[in-house]
């Protein structure tokens, strides 16, 4: 097993003249949860985003479960049975069921046993409380009920590494916990995350690892519990101290 599941080495990201990322460089143990905090337009997203192939880059390198990626369609569409990502959109396909939505990926890609991916889709939806859900539609669920559904996706595919990208961002107040629970659960049981979040008591009680951005830089990467306690920039006290928590 390589010594960090996830390395990220002078990763730089540009949209034309306008540079997003600049020299990122950071690791991700297996089992350890990294949460990217920043303001908004700091790069977090589009951080993530490179993470799982959604986003080109044009300079540094990924190393994943020790092998360096080679970017193209076919390596990502590969590696994406591997990182698995959600979205502060669900994605869910309007036309399918809450099931079929689940099975699409472990039936066409990884051409699993449909009875074995269907027995795993309904012990993940009862694990979220959805499995009463698995006949319905996304047009009749709720956001954090959808938002679920994205998850068990996300999970049904057995990844290494899940990637969050503020997936609680458009969901209602009263929503929002359920969800950050259930990612809250995955820490505990040791699943391998990178999370962008603006919960910062969430972000406290996940994280094994801050990283604070901003202007597409990391101002500085911090213990998890260390970064809420004595950040070590003025940028990053500024901007707790401007948080509500």
């Amino acid at each position: 097993m390589a010594e960090h599941l996830l390395k990220v080495e002078h990763l730089e990201k540009s949209y034309g003249d306008k540079q997003v990322l600049r020299d990122i460089s950071f690791e991700v143990d297996e089992g350890n949860v990294v949460v990217l905090l920043g303001p908004s337009g700091s790069g977090k997203s589009t951080l993530i985003r490179c993470l799982n192939g959604l986003e080109d880059y044009q300079a540094g390198s990924i190393v994943f479960n020790g092998e360096t990626i080679q970017p193209s369609e076919k390596v990502w569409r590969e590696l994406r049975q591997q990182i698995g990502m959600v979205f502060q959109s669900y994605d869910l396909f309007p036309n399918l069921t809450v099931m079929e939505n689940i099975l699409l990926g472990p039936m066409k890609v990884q051409r699993r046993n449909k009875a074995e991916a269907t027995e795993q889709a309904l012990s993940l939806l009862k694990e979220v409380g959805m499995e009463q859900y698995a006949d319905a539609y996304p047009r009749q669920l709720s956001g954090g009920q959808k938002q679920r559904v994205a998850i068990v996706r996300a999970l049904e595919l057995n990844p290494k590494l899940m990637l969050f990208d503020e997936v609680t961002a458009s969901l209602d107040p009263e929503m929002v916990r359920g969800v950050l629970e259930i990612i809250l659960r995955l820490a505990k049981d040791k699943m391998t995350m990178v999370v962008v979040t603006h919960e910062m008591n969430f972000a406290r009680q996940i994280a094994d690892k801050i990283l604070f951005l901003e202007d597409g830089k990391i101002l500085e990467q911090t213990a998890g519990e260390q970064f809420f306690i004595k950040p070590q920039t003025n940028r990053a006290q500024t901007f707790l101290e401007s948080m509500d928590f």
